[in-house]
């Protein structure tokens, strides 16, 4: 009889947890597909080329799309207020260590150069720091930070992401 009651706890106890995790997996799944959608539709509709620039460098030199020519581009624009792109910075920095074929352009939307300079030391940024102006924003459609351009090669836009994006997102988008 003390067997049949020891079943008739347990039983009921592995129902209630499978029933508990299958809740949070559903959950889960609904988040993701939530932020999926989310980034989806804030992620703005660039021209197949991608519009020309040209911005200071953090040691006030001038700097233009078409100085990689020929070569695929990662254009990240953030802000120095934004947790976000403070989060994805050390994935933009093993990234560009890993590829240094690949030149990866930090687009500060805010700071001065001193500021920027002293931002980029602190936090070990390794690639360069270039300082954006209104018409690069309007022109790239920067709404929501952190959000990152892939340019080809050839000048095309191969990929816009907007929210964090991780190392190993950036060798997808750039292969």
């Amino acid at each position: 009889m003390e067997e049949d009651s020891t079943e008739e706890i347990v039983k009921p106890m592995w129902k209630r947890v499978a029933r508990y995790l299958g809740d949070w997996a559903i959950a889960l799944v609904f988040t993701a597909l939530g932020f999926w959608l989310i980034s989806t539709w804030r992620t703005p509709n660039l021209p197949d080329t991608a519009p020309s620039w040209q911005l200071e460098n953090l040691d006030g030199e001038k700097v233009t799309l078409a100085d990689y020519e020929g070569q695929t581009v990662v254009l990240n624009f953030w802000a120095t207020w934004c947790e976000p792109c403070l989060m994805e910075i050390p994935e933009f920095v093993k990234f560009s260590e890993a590829h240094p074929d690949i030149p990866v352009l930090g687009v500060a939307v805010d700071g001065t150069l001193p500021k920027l300079k002293r931002f980029q030391k602190q936090h070990g940024i390794s690639y360069p720091i270039l300082k954006a102006d209104s018409k690069i924003q309007k022109e790239y459609k920067v709404s929501s930070l952190p959000m990152t351009v892939i340019i080809g090669p050839d000048g095309e836009v191969k990929d816009v992401h907007v929210g964090i994006m991780m190392a190993k997102q950036l060798e997808w988008a750039t292969n």
